[in-house]
């Protein structure tokens, strides 16, 4: 996973906890954020998907310049 996509996904999982607590006080929220709180997991499946996409890819071409080799 790059750099970047990694950052991007510490702070979705860092989302998570805010939807459910005020961050100011502390206290647990009577009525969590559910958007926030989807919008980060969707997030987060979006970066692990493309992720895997990308290395697939690298990994397929990486394949082919070997057996153009032979």
């Amino acid at each position: 996973m790059d750099k970047y996509l990694l950052v991007i996904l510490i702070f979705m999982v860092v989302t998570i906890p805010i939807a459910f607590f005020e961050p100011s006080t502390g206290e647990l929220r009577d009525l969590p954020l559910f958007p926030l709180m989807w919008t980060a997991i969707v997030g987060i499946i979006v970066i692990v998907f493309y992720s895997s996409y990308k290395e697939r890819k690298e990994k397929q071409a990486a394949n082919a310049k070997r057996r153009s080799r032979k």
